[in-house]
């Protein structure tokens, strides 16, 4: 049996490790590498206390492959310098506007972002946060009209303007869109933002849209660039791998939370295995002062607060 589960998670460790992501239900799987490192430990400490020697080899060698594949995760790196403005963005996905109207609003008042990204935006949801005050917290904003799971906006306290260029993602029926913007700092200094909601890959035309959805995102280069919002991938997809590497850092394994896990908590029961899959990708030019994420009732998915530093 042990020697079945360290063939298992070899296996495992070494699809994740090549990039390889078969059409099976991989993409889904993978996404649970962390508990998979977890597991690792289980047949290793068997074999020592049963002092197998084989099976203690081929153990160690597994559990130190995922430990170079998690463990820098929970590592924080270092920052560029950087002087510049200080830029504070949240990002939400609202499970259909499904989060409360004043919930949002006494969150916006109470972590007082510069930007808010919101998901699964819908037109309702938009009369109701504006009737509550939101635009004299964030009076500036782009709207993404949208029913379910498609509609996204921006809201600003500073001026923002539509991206020069539009983000061409696959387009299915009731597809998630992406919402790029461009911010304009107090003394003049612009940032693009793009509000991220991907394609998930679950089933159907789903399958189908997720990786190209996350390819369509700009990658890093020119105009400093933050992509915040819900990537439907964890650091465990190539797909998500190949956008940082263009030139951005993810905010939570920066900071060293990379395994602040985000999505699914609404109606789940408690020790229901959770995944990260809601990021904030930014410039490597950028300083990432702080991450965090942050519940909100009625969402299946963890808000995020990310603080950042402009070079």
């Amino acid at each position: 049996m042990l020697w079945l589960m360290v063939t298992g998670l070899a296996g495992w460790v070494s699809l994740r490790l090549c990039g390889w992501e078969p059409k099976f239900f991989w993409s889904q799987l993978v996404s649970f590498t962390p508990y998979a490192a977890a597991l690792s430990l289980v047949p290793l400490a068997f074999a020592v206390v049963l002092r197998a020697g084989p099976l203690l080899v081929a153990a160690l060698v597994v559990t130190g492959a995922f430990a170079v594949t998690v463990l820098p995760r929970v590592v924080p790196e270092s920052n560029p310098r950087a002087g510049g403005p200080v830029l504070r963005v949240m990002a939400v996905n609202l499970l259909h506007s499904s989060v409360l109207p004043p919930v949002l609003v006494d969150a916006v008042e109470r972590d007082r972002p510069d930007v808010l990204h919101l998901l699964e935006f819908t037109n309702l949801m938009r009369e109701r946060v504006d009737g509550l005050g939101l635009g004299r917290l964030l009076p500036y904003k782009i709207v993404l009209p949208g029913t379910n799971s498609e509609g996204a906006a921006i809201y600003s306290r500073y001026p923002l303007r539509p991206a020069d260029t539009p983000i061409q993602a696959p387009a299915f029926k009731d597809s998630p869109r992406h919402l790029p913007a461009v911010v304009t700092l107090p003394g003049g200094q612009e940032v693009e933002l793009v509000a991220v909601h991907a394609c998930a890959p679950s089933e159907g035309w789903r399958t189908a849209c997720w990786a190209p959805s996350i390819r369509a995102l700009p990658p890093a280069g020119g105009r400093l660039r933050v992509l915040a919002g819900d990537f439907n991938s964890t650091l465990d997809h190539v797909v998500l791998r190949d956008l940082i590497a263009t030139g951005y850092r993810d905010a939570a394994d920066v900071t060293g939370k990379g395994l602040s896990m985000t999505w699914p908590y609404y109606e789940q029961p408690r020790l229901f295995p959770k995944v990260a899959i809601d990021h904030v990708l930014a410039d490597r030019r950028i300083a990432i002062r702080s991450f965090q994420t942050l519940r909100l009732p009625r969402t299946d998915h963890r808000a995020t607060l990310t603080e950042l530093v402009l070079p």
